[in-house]
């Protein structure tokens, strides 16, 4: 399995120690504005808000914060102004590594970002150089015991998915990113419980590693995504889940 979708199923575990350092509202509180800003204050009409919005609630984060980050980015209320970038780059035996941030100092962030590679057996690398080995895919994530491949066929491939794969004993319902939305909404309309939805970027190869370059890959890709600024941090490591579940734990 490729290192984000693995650890997309053991990143609870890290969820409540980001909480504690304040990080984790810190993240969610610029994707709702952010998204906000890019698609107007309504959770009901901007997907991408209403996801960010139902991850805070879901982190318990007060009404009175999202209400405010919401008028933020509408302009309701002044606000940082918050631009995304994307960086590429390569990590240890040459995973390809794409970080998705949100901030408002370019110039800090990239310097930090350069800091992690360099400093983790990785390079920072020209934009686009990796991107293309990802696919921007939806996905919802389904327990083995919620619902049968047969009702999932029925209800997701109807709706519009366009692939259902079983990995590390859930099922997993992939999607463009267009259709994201509609299959979803079939899934819990049809009274299926979703474990997990997302847009993702899944790699079309991978790259297999062990002992210290594992480890390695692990720290950088883990110090990434505790960057305040950091929202997404996709790679194409194949790493074993028991050498995973280790170092998160």
């Amino acid at each position: 399995m490729s290192g984000h979708s693995k650890w997309s199923t053991i990143k609870h575990k890290k969820s409540a120690a980001d909480a504690k350092r304040g990080k984790l509202f810190t993240k969610l509180i610029k994707e709702i504005t952010t998204a906000a800003r890019m698609g107007g204050g309504d959770p009901g009409g901007n997907p991408r808000l209403r996801k960010a919005v139902d991850e805070a609630k879901a982190a318990n984060m007060p009404s009175d914060n999202i209400d405010r980050a919401i008028k933020k980015g509408t302009g309701e209320l002044e606000g940082i102004v918050y631009e995304e970038v994307s960086y590429e780059g390569y990590g240890p035996a040459g995973v390809a590594v794409l970080v998705e941030v949100t901030t408002d100092n370019r110039n800090r962030t990239v310097a930090d970002i350069r800091h992690l590679f360099t400093k983790l057996g990785g390079n920072l690398g020209e934009s686009g150089c990796v991107s293309w080995m990802f696919d921007s895919v939806g996905l919802v994530a389904i327990d083995k015991e919620a619902a049968s491949e047969d009702r999932l066929m029925e209800v997701a491939l109807e709706a519009g998915a366009e692939d259902i794969r079983e990995e590390d004993g859930r099922w997993e319902v992939l999607t463009s990113v267009e259709g994201f939305d509609a299959v979803h909404k079939a899934l819990l309309d049809a009274g299926v419980a979703v474990a997990g939805a997302e847009l993702t970027r899944l790699p079309q190869t991978t790259v297999r590693l062990e002992g210290k370059p594992a480890v390695t890959m692990l720290k950088l890709y883990t110090q990434l995504e505790d960057h305040e600024d950091v929202q997404n941090v996709y790679a194409n490591f194949d790493i074993d889940d028991e050498v995973m579940e280790s170092f998160v734990g």
